[in-house]
């Protein structure tokens, strides 16, 4: 089969799947710097798939548009729009999107056991690493709030209890790069970025990190997630050094 009828017979397939209809993109409401915004965008990147991009300037109160509110009553980034199913929060919609576009399941695998971890990452991830990381650093950033050591030290916690979970592992999760990995990549970029936590004593997070960074390299990480997290990095040293966070 020539190229041309292969890809005549495969629109025609797609066509059929939609009932003749023309598929629209999925639709993402976010804010590039934003740590969940930028895990949606590098999976994106990943399955080759192409969003509808509309950005959401939450500085600016934007969420609380009586339309987007209507949408995602939370009024919370990212959230998407995919032919009218609408998901928030980053880490289900990093899930759907393997399912519904990935031509494996590699990302997120379907063995029902190492799904279990893949999907135990993801909560430890937002419910404490990530949680932990926004506890501590965001109250300075966004009001200009004193840093608190208390806060500072559960994060330090977290941040243990991960270099735990990588002794011995090349991958969080699988023998290989899931969205475990992913979200919990941009979590830790985003810490490393902030310049005042050390990571050097935690060896297995910083061999992991290399490890990932490498992976991600060929889907515009710099430009998707590390340019940001630094962009972010800058904004939380502007705070510090305005004196009201010492």
């Amino acid at each position: 089969m020539s190229d041309t009828k292969r890809i005549v017979t495969e629109f025609v397939y797609c066509l059929l799947l939609s009932g003749g209809k023309k598929m629209s993109p999925p639709v993402l409401y976010y804010l590039p710097p934003s740590p969940p915004c930028r895990s949606i965008l590098l999976l994106a990147k990943m399955l080759g798939l192409d969003f509808e991009l509309k950005i959401v300037n939450i500085l600016e109160g934007e969420q609380l548009k009586p339309d987007f509110v209507a949408m995602n009553p939370q009024h919370c980034i990212p959230t998407m729009n995919d032919e009218g199913l609408v998901l928030w929060e980053s880490r289900a919609i990093l899930a759907y999107l393997v399912a519904a576009y990935g031509k494996s399941d590699e990302l997120y695998p379907t063995d029902i056991r190492v799904r279990a971890l893949v999907d135990q990452r993801l909560q430890f991830d937002l419910g404490t690493l990530y949680l932990r990381l926004t506890d501590y650093y965001f109250p300075t950033m966004f009001i200009g709030a004193p840093l608190d050591e208390g806060k500072r030290a559960k994060l330090a916690e977290a941040v243990g209890w991960l270099n735990t979970i990588l002794d011995g592992r090349q991958f969080a999760a699988a023998e290989h790069f899931t969205i475990a990995d992913l979200t919990l990549l941009v979590t830790i970029s985003q810490l490393e970025a902030f310049e005042d936590f050390e990571l050097r004593p935690y060896k297995h997070i910083r061999q992991w990190l290399e490890r990932c960074k490498a992976h991600m390299a060929p889907y515009d990480y710099e430009e998707l997630n590390g340019s940001k997290a630094v962009l972010m990095g800058d904004m939380f040293r502007a705070k510090m050094n305005q004196g009201g966070a010492a």
